[in-house]
């Protein structure tokens, strides 16, 4: 069976605990997108793990993670994740292997994606990693792949510090090579994860563009990169929170007014620890924006959702969610297009009542507070989709799950 986990909003959902918690009953994790600008945070006995390129899988002795065909690969942020994982007792050796058909990310991409970045008339607020110039060289034809560095005859075009790089890597890298679609083939019969990089709202084509990622973070990616075909994709998990971030530039409609609420925003992000895994630049913060989590949920095909962060509204007596947008003078109850209109909406909210006690402790769904149920079962009606896992906290014991994704339709 093959489920996919991908992030609802704007990337930060908290797809690495999720992943890390449902790779309980998996015996493969294939991550499908994105480079060493995406961080994962996993928290397993209270001991804290931030992952950047290996699959959240990883931890567990017994499973086998593979870097999938869609992702861009830094050989020198990997190697560094590898000996992290090693110097804190992850025995990885023999269970990671990467896809021989995704590209590298050569030395020279940071600093032609700073440039990029510093000449834009209008910044997209990148991490400057080089996963856009990967992406962009992979379009254009002049990427290089990881079963690409093992032809002479190619290496033989590129310039002399990619060839040095090259050199350096590869043989550390060969042992690791796979090719994907066949590895899967032989796995049939297997449960395997399928987990996403940034989010929904992020994805090439159905995102906030131009402000978005320059791989595919939505559920289509999963088939399209994840070494399988679409047709063999049983099940699509979409992660959010119960509010709203994002990191960069681009609109964000729900975001919280950096005058009046102020206060607000800085409880969020620090109830919620909202600053970036891989920068640690803190995010921007606002209410769940209900409008775009259905889009996403449409775009994406996404059979359940999984809540996560609801505890970081315990303390509050009341908090407000997104139902519609006012744009110009005009109501608008679905997600534009246009960039201007986003950055012109103004949030229809509504009011839901805060619990005022802690979900720390809490295990089954019907244990909640009746005043969290409601938001959960408001969100189900607005969006048509069943919430089945809500998390209350980062440890992997502290999720509830209303309904296993490992259960077939």
């Amino acid at each position: 069976m093959n489920v996919a986990v991908i992030g609802a909003q704007w990337g930060d959902e908290g797809k690495g605990k999720i992943v890390d918690y449902l790779a309980t009953d998996a015996q493969i994790i294939v991550r499908f997108s994105g480079g060493a600008n995406a961080g994962h945070t996993i928290v397993r006995g209270g001991e804290q793990f931030a992952l950047h390129l290996v699959p959240s899988g990883v931890l567990y002795p017994d499973k086998r993670v593979v870097l999938g065909t869609g992702m861009v690969i830094d050989p020198e942020a990997l190697f560094d994740e590898l000996g992290m994982l090693a110097e804190r007792g992850i025995d990885w050796e023999g269970r990671v292997m990467i896809s021989d058909r995704a590209h590298v990310v050569l030395p020279r991409y940071r600093a032609l994606d700073k440039s990029l970045e510093a000449a834009r008339k209008r910044p997209i607020g990148t991490t400057g990693r080089g996963i856009g110039v990967a992406y962009s060289m992979k379009s254009s034809r002049d990427g290089v792949r990881l079963a690409d560095l093992f032809d002479d005859r190619l290496l033989e075009n590129l310039e002399d510090d990619d060839r040095a790089f090259i050199a350096k890597w590869r043989d550390r890298l060969a042992p690791l090579a796979v090719d994907l679609t066949h590895y899967l083939s032989g796995h049939r019969n297997t449960y395997c994860l399928f987990e996403g990089a940034q989010g929904a709202l992020l994805d090439l084509d159905t995102g906030t563009y131009p402000y978005v990622s320059s791989g595919m973070s939505g559920a289509g990616g999963a088939a399209t990169q994840g070494g399988i075909g679409p047709r063999r994709l049983d099940k699509v998990l979409g992660v959010f929170k119960a509010y709203s971030t994002r990191v960069g530039n681009g609109p964000f409609p729900t975001e919280f007014d950096d005058g009046s609420q102020s206060a607000l925003c800085q409880f969020i992000r620090d109830t919620g620890r909202e600053y970036g895994v891989t920068t640690g630049r803190p995010r921007r913060c606002g209410y769940l924006d209900l409008v775009a989590l259905r889009y996403a949920c449409l775009a994406n095909s996404i059979d359940s959702l999984v809540l996560t962060h609801l505890d970081v509204y315990d303390t509050l007596d009341s908090f407000e969610a997104c139902v519609a947008y006012k744009v110009r003078g005009g109501l608008v109850e679905h997600f534009p297009a246009s960039v201007r209109d986003l950055e012109d909406a103004e949030p229809v909210l509504r009011t839901f009542r805060g619990w005022k006690r802690s979900l720390k402790d809490v295990r089954e769904y019907d244990e909640l507070p009746r005043e969290a149920r409601d938001y959960v079962s408001f969100i189900e009606e607005f969006t048509e989709t069943s919430i089945d896992i809500v998390s209350v906290g980062y440890d992997r014991r502290d999720t509830i799950v209303r309904r296993s994704p490992w259960t077939r339709s």
